[in-house]
């Protein structure tokens, strides 16, 4: 079984370094790294003219469009693997993270996708915490369980996180990430749309926390600054999540989900109630979150019924029957849509 490792890079070199040092030090290699930046960035060409990290077989692609999405999917015409695993440049995959993949998808035929816990640490802090709950979307559309906190054996789950998610090649198929999303540099939810993508075409995901990465919270260069409000970020961000479960929800649940995320929400993505929350707990800008919260969500439906009335994205190849074990769904399948 051949292992690609694929990480998106941008102007973050020190980080950078660690992470293609953690994946040098693997008690099983990858068979190849494949690294993506941008044109423009200068510190991430210059590390990759002067500095080599033997014994990985690096790759080094370019492109010229802002976002993962873009990365994520040169990356993914690129890497030659069975089986392709992705982490971020502010990661440090722990020394058996490949060996624990490759493991998993040896074992189980019908696995699609693997996730596991990121230690995360931010400001140099671990954050701390458990759950047994992690990854799962709920039947009106909210996801819930945080997988930097999961604990307990391995287990079935409904999404995945960027930071350290594996992907057999047979279950991608023709399916990329959402050239829709919106955004400059993360383009959040891009993780979860793809992982639901490869579920609803028959494929099981998969949550260890054994399978492990040190998440080093780092510096983005784009509109969305950790820990900063901005209405444009928040309203990509809901477009993105609300465009996702429109693609991936039963059409019978479009309007629970729509409804509950209009009138309650999350926090991070607040509705009218969570609004009151807010005022009464005095964060502020309480009404300029709700309002870009709210835009972003009508974005989101505009996008999906725009799409809706073309054509929509393809699905991957359906798993091999033998041993085919049920997962337990949340988001339920449906007829595989004809090709973009």
């Amino acid at each position: 079984m051949k292992i690609s490792v694929l990480v998106p890079t941008f102007r973050r070199t020190a980080h950078l370094r660690r992470c293609l040092s953690a994946l040098a030090a693997q008690e099983r290699l990858p068979d190849e790294v494949v690294l993506v930046t941008r044109a423009e960035d200068a510190e991430t060409q210059a590390l990759q003219i002067g500095e080599s990290f033997p014994p990985l077989k690096l790759r080094w692609l370019e492109v010229s469009e802002p976002g993962t999405v873009a990365a994520e999917n040169a990356a993914l015409a690129a890497a030659t693997g069975d089986v392709l695993a992705f982490t971020d440049d502010d990661a440090s995959p722990r020394v058996d993270w490949l060996r624990r993949i490759e493991a998993h998808f040896l074992a189980d035929p019908t696995l699609g996708g693997l996730g596991g816990r990121d230690w995360m640490y931010k400001d140099g802090q671990l954050v701390s915490g458990s759950r047994r709950v992690v990854n799962r979307v709920q039947w009106f559309g909210r996801i819930i369980g945080y997988n930097h906190l999961g604990r307990g054996a391995a287990r079935g789950v409904d999404v995945l996180k960027g930071v350290n998610m594996s992907f057999r090649r047979q279950a991608i198929g023709a399916i990329r990430f959402d050239h829709r999303l919106r955004g400059h540099g993360a383009q959040h939810h891009l993780d979860h749309s793809f992982a639901m993508a490869v579920k609803r075409s028959g494929w099981k995901l998969i949550y260890d926390p054994a399978v492990a990465v040190d998440h080093y919270l780092a510096p983005t260069f784009d509109e969305d600054q950790r820990g900063a409000f901005s209405a444009e970020a928040l309203r990509n961000r809901v477009h993105n999540e609300t465009l996702g479960m429109l693609d991936h929800l039963p059409p019978r649940r479009h309007a629970l989900f729509l409804g509950y995320a209009i009138s309650v929400g999350t926090w991070a993505a607040p509705g009218l109630a969570q609004w009151v929350r807010m005022k009464i707990r005095g964060v502020e800008p309480a009404g300029a979150r709700v309002k870009a919260s709210l835009q972003g969500r009508y974005d989101g439906w505009l996008t999906w019924r725009s799409e809706r009335r073309g054509t929509r994205a393809a699905r991957g190849a359906p798993p091999p029957e033998a041993g085919r074990a049920d997962t337990g769904p949340v988001v339920a399948p449906i007829a595989a849509p004809p090709d973009r």
